[in-house]
């Protein structure tokens, strides 16, 4: 069965304000029949599967879990805004590949920042600006230390200590940010369809990696 749709079909019910009986009747179906899709219990068929994606306006993909945009599509380098990080290296294909992440990294920081602006939540910001800073002193630490010929007393941390030290002093910054999180923000409301529609070229590298994220958590849950 699949574990992604009753997730996504609940997720644009709700986004939408829509009661499950609302949604049962312009589906075609009992409640209770919609009631068991969403929480997993029964699996559709096919028609209703089309149905249901022509009445939401998404693709089967994405229903399915297959596609983290709306439309079905998967990012691509060449639908990414370039950042202005690193010229971009024509090399192999090891090259090419670093060059996406990239784009994926920096095109989803500058989505998180803007709703940060907007957020209006000082202390938010301020913890989810030391977490991503953690983490980009622990990348660098990383590709450092596979520099045979770099000398790690650059570093006033031992690189024994980076790992752990970096691990907790992110687990600070989390709780921070939920402490912080509890006073709400001035925003509107986060939703998929927002981030679409607010950041058309640059949506797909965001939900590209909450995707593969979740993906990769998902082994260990």
């Amino acid at each position: 069965m699949n574990k992604d749709f009753p997730r996504i079909m609940t997720l644009l019910r709700k986004e939408r304000k829509l009661s499950q009986k609302q949604v049962a009747a312009d589906l075609e179906v009992t409640q209770a029949l919609l009631s068991h899709y969403e929480n997993g219990k029964r699996e559709c068929g096919l028609d209703f599967l089309v149905r249901a994606a022509d009445y939401y306006n998404v693709s089967v993909d994405y229903l399915l879990g297959r596609s983290p945009m709306s439309n079905g599509g998967n990012v691509t380098e060449q639908q990414l805004p370039e950042s202005t990080v690193a010229e971009r290296y024509d090399g192999p294909i090891s090259g090419a590949v670093t060059h996406l992440q990239k784009k994926l990294l920096t095109n989803s920081i500058e989505i998180i920042y803007t709703l940060l602006l907007k957020a209006k939540n000082s202390e938010l910001s301020k913890a989810i600006g030391s977490f991503l800073a953690l983490a980009v002193y622990r990348s660098f630490r990383m590709l450092y230390s596979a520099g045979k010929n770099n000398d790690e007393n650059t570093f006033s941390i031992p690189a024994e200590n980076v790992a752990g030290l970096t691990s907790a002093a992110m687990s600070v910054e989390d709780v921070k940010a939920r402490s912080a999180a509890r006073n709400g923000t001035e925003d509107e409301r986060i939703s998929t369809s927002r981030i679409e529609q607010e950041f058309p070229t640059q949506a797909s590298a965001l939900l590209s990696i909450v995707k593969t994220s979740e993906k990769t958590l998902g082994k260990f849950n």
